[in-house]
């Protein structure tokens, strides 16, 4: 028998209209023209230097990669990471659960983060109506048509709405194609139970994001630049809600993992930057790396000519161009740092606020690309 499980059905939503937030993106949103703080010698040191290997990587065609925390969206940097991608600095964006849902909720109402400690004591934290049934729709909907996390959000700010399938459609391709596609039935059944479930008419749901120039999966989809979300189950908001579906997480978050895995795959003479991300990103970093070079040395060649930045705020007395500490350092445990430094390449750590570090980053490349613009001139 089955361990009895909790009855989300029984929970209770409130609007997120009623829910006490934090960040306002229209006030705290950072345009890529912001001044950073002055950096220290080192710091600017390494700015430089990753930026040229960028320079270098988008001249050969290789991946240039960002993942980063919820913190970057949350700090209203999601315009200096658009610049990043339009411009063709930056190939590929990942971030986690969180950050999904907070890019989500500035472009679908202009403003995110509650106050966690008070919401909880309340049974409130994470009991909006909005968040978990759109983005659980969006994922549900995207599992089905064959698209990736980020992707299925993305294209649900862009074109403000779903659409919805007819349950008779989707009884169709459960039993005429479970022999010849059985994931693509076993997607639709899973829509099927979603759209039964919560009684959807079929066609268009029109869901208006009054802020959606400020949704950066949306920008990301309009670009076709890969946004990938990287998702834990249990982890964010999402889950407390009756519409999620653990099947449409895992579809759409395996293709984003993949596409992510794709991207590495191209990292030979390319960057990869990890700004504000203790868990995910080294996680999905070495177990794509290790694909990525078991299909290279398959050719008969490897992965070793990439260049990693690490940046975060916990400080760091190690010089990790020495490779990994010993295990009497402290610095050992610094699990993120010694996961990429295992990884081989160039790796490099900078102790830097996202903030700092991608407007930096940022007005660093610009100078550059008017200085070779002038130079070919």
């Amino acid at each position: 028998m089955p361990f009895e499980q909790l009855n989300r059905h029984q929970l209770r939503f409130k609007p997120l209209s009623e829910r006490v937030d934090r960040v306002f993106i229209e006030e705290h949103e950072i345009r890529p023209d912001a001044e950073p703080r002055l950096l220290e010698t080192h710091q600017r040191a390494l700015v430089e230097e990753v930026a040229g290997r960028i320079r270098q990587a988008r001249a050969a065609g290789k991946s240039r990669m960002l993942a980063f925390g919820a913190h970057a969206i949350k700090n209203g940097l999601s315009p200096v990471l658009h610049h990043l991608i339009k411009e063709g600095w930056v190939t590929h964006l990942a971030t986690n659960g969180a950050g999904i849902i907070h890019d989500w909720e500035f472009a679908y109402q202009g403003h995110s983060s509650e106050h966690v400690a008070d919401n909880v004591a309340r049974g409130e934290f994470g009991m909006w109506k909005e968040t978990g049934y759109y983005i659980n729709l969006a994922l549900a909907i995207g599992a089905y048509r064959g698209m990736g996390y980020g992707e299925s959000v993305g294209a649900m700010v862009e074109h403000e709405g779903l659409d919805i399938p007819a349950e008779e459609s989707l009884r169709a391709d459960v039993e005429g194609v479970v022999s010849q596609d059985p994931a693509r039935a076993a997607a639709a059944a899973d829509l099927l139970d979603v759209i039964q479930t919560f009684r959807l008419p079929a066609g268009w749901m029109s869901i208006p994001h009054s802020f959606r120039a400020h949704g950066l999966q949306a920008m990301a989809y309009r670009l076709r630049v890969p946004f990938t979300g990287h998702p834990m189950i249990g982890h964010d908001i999402i889950y407390t809600h009756p519409m999620n579906h653990g099947a449409a997480v895992g579809r759409t978050a395996q293709r984003d993992f993949l596409t992510f895995a794709k991207g590495v795959a191209n990292l030979d003479g390319g960057v990869y930057l990890s700004v504000g991300s203790a868990v995910m990103s080294p996680m999905i970093f070495e177990k794509s790396l290790s694909m990525a070079q078991n299909l290279a040395v398959q050719r008969g060649c490897k992965i070793e000519n990439h260049y990693i930045l690490v940046v975060d705020l916990t400080e760091s007395h190690w010089d990790w161009r020495k490779g990994e500490p010993p295990q009497d350092n402290p610095d050992y445990y610094l699990r993120y740092n010694k996961s990429f430094a295992r990884m081989g390449g160039t790796m490099r750590y900078l102790c830097l606020d996202n903030r700092d570090f991608l407007l930096s980053l940022a007005q660093t490349l610009g100078e550059s690309s008017g200085e070779d613009a002038e130079t070919s001139s």
